[in-house]
């Protein structure tokens, strides 16, 4: 007996329901009822797509000697080829791919897994090593005022550190959300390395003692806080000095003449991890900047695992690999904006880049439920702020209340450069669809925000930032998600991935969108939206996208 039968729903009502299903046989049964009775096509490929999907999950992982390749992205060639560590399966893979698709990333992603296996082709010896300030001696190095670098080759790195926003008194979602992250993250890592690293959040503000709870009851196992009512807003120099200083607190004492803490006893973080918000981008390059390592920014996906690398700088002999241990990995679009690049922070044999940080793009990762019975251990961390880190005095500015956001609604319809042809049109029809819905509102892609596209005064109020989805704006996930002349950039799938349903209307039926959309209409946004439209208004959604799907 099959929990849905797709006889009595309409398709926009079936989709979000069938993503529940994980039996292969109830689809198959659903099928057969759908066969038996109306027979839609729509729905019929809707239930076979999850049956495909099931099964392949099932199957467990890819057989790299067996997989069609032409039925997988460059990601997930990426993705499987990291695993490989048989240099002879790397090259059948490399010959399939140049006899079929022939992706030159896809050959790239191979090749370079080939060379980490069983390193470069270079003749074999130890790679010079000439410092910077030698090598190019008519640059400035402002490093080598740092007295802090050099103590950290070698040097010893524990915990993952995450810092915590707050606005206006409130604890944001993304630290939430990053905390959650980090809390599955060391978990595991204290599980596979047998060790007892900690989360550490890092709460800085003139209300910073308020939010200790919530960040223990987040996964926090050390809070770290400094209160001062100087800082009830962001600024730049004295966040950043209060975070970097409690990185340096403790570690190599002897080296540095630092007083002992009873809380920590390393050199600096192993891991920092920043929400991708407009504070938290700047608090994150700052502080990695005066820590001396490296940031990879906007990530939308963290994990941690060891990495065979070949390159010399890193390994120090040119023609041989190294493993390097505890390696996070962090995921983010790459400017092509249609593919996903994972950036590694790897030591070199005379300098070390630790600790290894990301900023996250919020509303890439699940809140997690609270646990308010969480013990931690509590810091308030003292110091003197300079003087001369307020010598610019805010005396007047007002806080925005309101601003769009679309996380809440049940549909979202977003707009992007097919609008072009006529803009405040485009607009407008989108409008008209939002109204026809109860719970919906307008999105746009960033192509829109960034053109210079002109529109009429009465839809130019609704063509802002905070409208923006994708990496650099909101992420949503409604019931269902309308992408009108959308071209499907990655840095927009991370907006909208998660939606239930995502019907995509495009005139390219090979957009980039169609990979991640479960309907793509083929037609011009200025035919299609009004349609859609009148078929909301008469209850009859499902039957419109069919139909258009099947023309």
């Amino acid at each position: 007996m099959v929990e849905y039968d797709p006889t009595e729903y309409e398709i926009a009502d079936l989709g979000p329901k069938i993503k529940d299903v994980d039996d292969a046989d109830e689809l198959r049964e659903m099928l057969e009822l759908e066969e038996g009775g109306e027979d839609r096509v729509p729905v019929k490929t809707l239930i076979e797509d999850r049956i495909e999907k099931v099964e392949d999950e099932g199957d467990g992982e890819l057989d790299p000697e067996t997989v069609d390749l032409a039925a997988l992205t460059v990601a997930d060639v990426a993705n499987m080829v990291r695993d490989i560590d048989d240099a002879e399966v790397l090259r059948d893979l490399l010959e399939r791919e140049e006899a079929g698709e022939d992706r030159k990333t896809a050959k790239s992603q191979i090749e370079s897994r080939i060379e980490s296996v069983e390193g470069s082709d270079e003749e074999a010896g130890e790679v010079e090593y000439v410092p910077p300030e030698e090598k190019y001696p008519e640059l400035d190095h402002p490093t080598n005022d740092k007295q802090w670098v050099e103590g950290t080759v070698g040097a010893e790195y524990r915990d993952m550190w995450v810092y915590c926003e707050t606005q206006a008194g409130d604890l944001v979602d993304v630290s939430k959300e990053m905390l959650g992250k980090a809390r599955e993250l060391m978990d595991t890592y204290n599980a596979d390395y047998d060790e007892e690293e900690r989360v550490v959040a890092v709460l800085i503000g003139a209300d910073a003692s308020d939010h200790v709870d919530d960040v223990i009851a987040y996964g926090a196992d050390l809070v770290l806080y400094h209160e001062d009512d100087r800082l009830e807003r962001f600024r730049h120099q004295p966040y950043t000095e209060i975070f970097c200083d409690m990185a340096r607190a403790g570690g190599d004492l002897a080296a540095e003449g630092r007083e002992a803490v009873d809380w920590k006893d390393y050199h600096e973080p192993r891991y920092t991890v920043f929400p991708a918000t407009n504070n938290g981008r700047d608090l994150s390059a700052l502080v990695q900047g005066e820590l001396d390592s490296g940031l990879a920014s906007d990530c939308s996906g963290l994990y941690i695992e060891n990495a065979m690398i070949s390159n010399p700088a890193k390994v120090g002999t040119a023609g041989d690999k190294k493993e390097f241990g505890r390696v996070l990995h962090m995921k983010r679009p790459d400017f092509s904006g249609f593919e996903y690049s994972t950036i590694l922070c790897i030591d070199k044999p005379n300098r070390d880049f630790h600790p290894q940080g990301a900023s996250v793009i919020p509303g890439s990762f699940e809140i997690p439920d609270p646990d308010f019975e969480r013990e931690a251990e509590v810091v308030d961390y003292e110091m003197d702020l300079d003087d001369e880190w307020f010598k610019v005095e805010v005396e007047e500015f007002d806080r925005l209340s309101g601003g769009v956001d679309l996380t809440g609604n049940d549909v979202v319809v977003a707009v992007g450069r097919g609008i072009g042809d006529d803009p405040t049109t485009g607009i407008e029809l989108a409008l008209d669809l939002v109204d026809a819905f109860d719970e919906a509102d307008l999105g746009l892609s960033r192509g829109v925000i960034t053109s210079s596209y002109s529109f009429d005064s009465h839809v130019e109020q609704y063509v802002t930032e905070e409208r923006q989805i994708g990496e650099s704006g909101q992420e949503v996930e409604p019931d269902v998600y309308i992408a009108a002349g959308i071209s499907g950039a990655i840095q927009h799938k991370v907006g909208c991935d998660e939606s239930d349903t995502i019907i995509a209307i495009n005139t390219d039926p090979d957009a980039d969108i169609r990979d991640f959309s479960d309907y793509l209409i083929e037609g011009d946004l200025f035919e299609v939206l009004p349609r859609l439209t009148e078929a909301v208004e008469a209850g009859d959604l499902g039957a419109v996208v069919g139909e258009v799907s099947d023309d």
